[in-house]
């Protein structure tokens, strides 16, 4: 993973809890950073959400889960119309709340994504004077037969962006809604 570019601590929490083990010369990885002006339990209670990733994953149509929320559950994802897939087979690989860390593998379904699994990590930080949280996800994937690493990596990348932008907007609207308005005195 190319790690240019960002702050120190960023470097030091996807060191510490993004680590794609082995990755081989047919798979890509990469990792998307994202800043929310939302509390982290705000965008964590989101995030963890394995049973109902549609909250605010936008290609995501349906989640039926099987068993309760425990290392190795299975969820069943309907993709929304226009992706190249219909559904996908997910397994739960870690779900952390003290540290706030998230791990999902691909493990079926009829798409092309292969082998892949990803992590998201969100951590408390500060936004302009109030509370605040960065989000990182990281992935590693096969790239399909017929397509570059690069191919893969951006349209990958294009989904998480989506993800991330709509975990945002939700998290910051559910942030305004919570706080009280300010009071103006005379």
């Amino acid at each position: 993973m190319n790690v240019k570019g960002i702050s120190g601590l960023e470097r030091d929490y996807i060191r510490k809890h993004h680590k794609h083990d082995d990755i081989k010369d047919n798979q890509c990885t990469s990792f998307l950073i994202n800043h929310i002006k939302a509390p982290v339990h705000l965008v964590w209670s989101l995030v963890r959400r394995f049973d109902q990733p549609e909250k605010y994953k936008p290609f995501i149509s349906r989640c039926v889960t099987q068993g309760s929320l425990e290392i190795g559950s299975l969820r069943e994802v309907d993709v929304k119309s226009g992706l190249p897939a219909t559904t996908s087979t997910e397994r739960l690989e870690l779900l952390d709340d003290n540290e706030h860390i998230l791990s999902v593998r691909i493990i079926g379904g009829d798409h092309r994504l292969r082998n892949y699994s990803s992590t998201v990590s969100v951590h408390s930080e500060v936004i302009e004077g109030r509370p605040g949280t960065m989000v990182i996800e990281s992935f590693v994937v096969d790239v399909p037969e017929g397509n570059t690493k690069d191919e893969t990596c951006y349209f990958v990348e294009a989904l998480i962006k989506c993800n991330l932008k709509s975990l945002a907007d939700i998290s910051e609207r559910l942030a305004v809604q919570d706080k009280p308005e300010p009071i103006n005195r005379v």
